[in-house]
């Protein structure tokens, strides 16, 4: 005699005929929503803004609504040659603090200073 299975039978029960999704790949149009716009600090035009705040404070917010996806990419290099060029080792507060100010800076401020020695890579 044929015994039936607990575990076999809760799926079928819960599925008791093929289930056929109908799936698509989601176009860029089908969000429905248009990208976040915002007047860049940097670049001094309308331009795509970030998906979201970069940090959960007042700055965060302040950036998410002044600077570029494009803008946010270049601080990105930037901080990566003021970390190189410093030596900083980005897990202690000095660091932090310092770049926190360049980055005040960069957007917000005269400008994010070069150090003296940097001589840009050759192209």
């Amino acid at each position: 005699m044929f015994r039936r299975n607990p575990d076999l039978a809760f799926c079928l029960r819960a599925h008791p005929f093929p289930v056929k999704l109908n799936i698509r790949t989601p176009q860029p149009e089908d969000s429905g929503c248009m990208a976040h716009m915002v007047r860049c600090v940097k670049h001094g035009r309308e331009m795509e803004g970030l998906d979201e705040p970069p940090f959960d404070n007042e700055l965060g917010q302040k950036i998410y609504e002044n600077v570029s996806k494009q803008a946010w990419a270049e601080w990105g290099e930037h901080q990566k040659m003021l970390m190189n060029e410093y030596r900083l080792q980005p897990w202690k507060r000095e660091a932090q603090e310092f770049l926190a100010q360049q980055l005040q800076a960069y957007f917000f401020g005269e400008g994010a200073e070069l150090p003296k020695e940097y001589m840009p890579p050759a192209r």
